[in-house]
């Protein structure tokens, strides 16, 4: 999944992406509102994480541009500013939640695995397609009840996969959602994580629609 962190003092910044990426996200990060508004706008992404003391575009009214703009990402407002009424105000501009600095990197994840569970209609951190287990807390795959390593890639690929499992998925989604904005994006590397992915399974799971994507099916219970 692929996450934008907005935040401009540049420690928390990098703190939370290390902290996302070892989380296997892959992560965009944008430092100040008017940058923001727009990479979040013309990208697509499974959730951004908004600081609401931004330069040029405060955090408040970028959420409220976005909205305004049928932008329906899931957004968590990460800031200093923990009082009740920010609070209301920001689930009121269109957050799905709220966290107040200082925070624990712990907190952070389990919160963006809630409101990005939420957005596709998952209920549980754990996903489950016939033989194969992801639980996205602990980001265990199991196959058969055994322990399957897998690299970042391989892992968001399948991740995105089971959280809209019934719909075909298409190359360009894919592209859009494992990937960073600044790393090498093309149909054919998607053709190749597929293929290792489904050789490491080994599992009839992943279908192919040529010409529409690839779809992981209702069929699994």
């Amino acid at each position: 999944m692929r996450i934008l962190v907005v935040e401009d003092e540049p420690r928390i910044a990098a703190d939370v992406r290390t902290g996302l990426e070892r989380a296997q996200y892959a992560v965009d990060v944008c430092t100040d509102g008017e940058s923001a508004w727009f990479q979040a706008g013309t990208e697509d992404y499974d959730a951004i994480v908004l600081d609401l003391g931004l330069p040029k575009m405060d955090g408040l009214s970028v959420l409220k541009r976005l909205r305004a703009s049928d932008v329906t990402t899931p957004v968590l407002i990460l800031t200093a500013r923990d009082g009740w009424r920010d609070k209301v105000e920001g689930i009121d501009a269109g957050a799905d939640d709220y966290l107040a600095k200082p925070f624990q990197m712990e907190e952070l994840l389990a919160r963006l695995r809630a409101i990005t569970r939420r957005a596709v209609g998952q209920t549980t951190s754990l996903l489950t397609a016939g033989p194969v287990e992801v639980d996205t807390r602990t980001r265990l795959v199991t196959v058969h009840g055994s322990a399957l390593p897998l690299s970042a890639l391989e892992y968001r690929l399948l991740s995105y996969l089971l959280h809209h499992r019934g719909r075909i998925v298409s190359q360009s989604e894919l592209i859009d959602h494992l990937y960073s904005g600044d790393s090498d994006r093309d149909t054919n590397a998607i053709e190749a994580l597929v293929g290792r992915l489904r050789r490491k399974l080994d599992v009839d799971l992943i279908e192919t629609r040529r010409g529409h994507g690839y779809l992981v099916p209702d069929r699994f219970q």
